[in-house]
């Protein structure tokens, strides 16, 4: 069970400022427990103990801000434009700290592919991390986003103004264009938003 030494009225203030609800303790030894994902939290005077299938669902909030993480995303269009999903993934040294997926109506591929980017950087800063590389299959969006190419379309113009701004509030980040393969956890994600639809 990972145990993060912490004040505990800090640790639950940052749970409450990302969302996780924040119930009593069960004891006069538990100061309050939470719940997010799999994972459960519970502190104590000077600590915070974590347990669950995955405690990284509540480690990133938990411990210090700041660190490196590996973000990858991916869009998906059915049609193109047709129903569309977007689905990203955050790793770092103790595995997925976080992931998500959703659909986001009728929209085209690159869009869709924007949207997983944005939406993956957003979470890594709620999360406190300074330093990001990010990893996608969309060889457009990433060069776009660098700077490399054009971006024509007034709609994913306006979105790579939106990534830039969220990579540059980062202290160090990459952008780096992959193999689907390398990026097959977002990708999955994605596809299986769209697949339950």
């Amino acid at each position: 069970m990972p145990t993060v030494e912490c004040d505990p009225d800090d640790a639950r203030r940052r749970l409450e400022e990302a969302g996780v609800a924040v119930q009593s303790g069960n004891t006069e030894y538990e100061h309050w427990r939470a719940e997010r994902g799999d994972a459960s939290a519970v502190a104590y005077d000077d600590k915070v103990v974590v347990q669950g299938a995955n405690p990284a669902d509540l480690l990133a909030i938990l411990q210090s801000k700041g660190g490196r993480a590996h973000v990858y995303f991916d869009g998906a269009s059915r049609g193109n434009p047709g129903p569309a999903a977007i689905g990203w993934a955050i790793v770092t040294s103790n595995g997925i700290v976080a992931e998500g997926s959703k659909r986001i109506g009728k929209t085209t591929n690159n869009r869709a592919e924007y949207e997983a980017l944005i939406q993956a950087l957003t979470v890594a800063k709620e999360y406190g991390y300074d330093e990001v590389d990010v990893r996608g299959d969309s060889q457009l969006i990433v060069k776009q986003v660098r700077g490399e190419w054009k971006t024509n379309d007034p709609g994913l113009r306006e979105r790579r103004v939106k990534a830039n701004e969220l990579l540059t509030a980062f202290d160090r980040w990459t952008l780096e264009h992959v193999p689907r393969e390398i990026n097959d956890r977002a990708d999955s994600l994605a596809n299986e938003a769209l697949d339950n639809a």
